[in-house]
């Protein structure tokens, strides 16, 4: 008489819906720390890049001023020669020198409160005040 085994189950050569899983959620946390240094390092470099705008931005109204004899009344007049004005010889800037690396407006204040002119990079929020990466400075300091 023949005997017959019990058919065996093999396990098959794949991976398991948790293991699957596992490898899901590490990559997802990898992710996430990569995103968040990154992120950090182009906000450090934004900013390093308006303080470096700003005083490109500072010889140009100083040059305006050399030209013409005082400051600009806005900064749009970097751009376009404004109506009346004698010695102008510009442009002295592009309309996207005008803005910081973060898309804001510089500040712009003539007569100034601490020269002639006080030129003021907003920092990382485009608002007065704040902290770190949000800090505004200016062209006085």
């Amino acid at each position: 008489m023949t005997r017959f085994k019990p058919a065996q189950r093999r396990r098959q050569g794949g991976f398991t819906l948790l293991e699957m899983l596992a490898v899901i959620v590490l990559l997802g946390i990898v992710a996430t720390i990569v995103v968040r240094q990154v992120g950090g390092n182009v906000d450090k470099g934004k900013y390093g890049a308006g303080k470096a705008q700003l005083a490109s931005l500072g010889m140009k109204v100083e040059s305006y001023g050399l030209d013409v004899g005082t400051p600009p009344a806005n900064l749009q007049q970097l751009v376009t020669k404004p109506a009346n004005s004698s010695g102008w010889a510009g442009p002295y800037a592009k309309p996207s020198d005008l803005k910081d690396p973060f898309g804001h407006p510089f500040g712009y204040r003539y007569p100034g409160e601490h020269g002639s002119f006080d030129l003021i990079f907003f920092g990382q929020d485009g608002q007065p005040g704040g902290e770190g990466y949000k800090a505004d400075l200016g062209n006085w300091e």
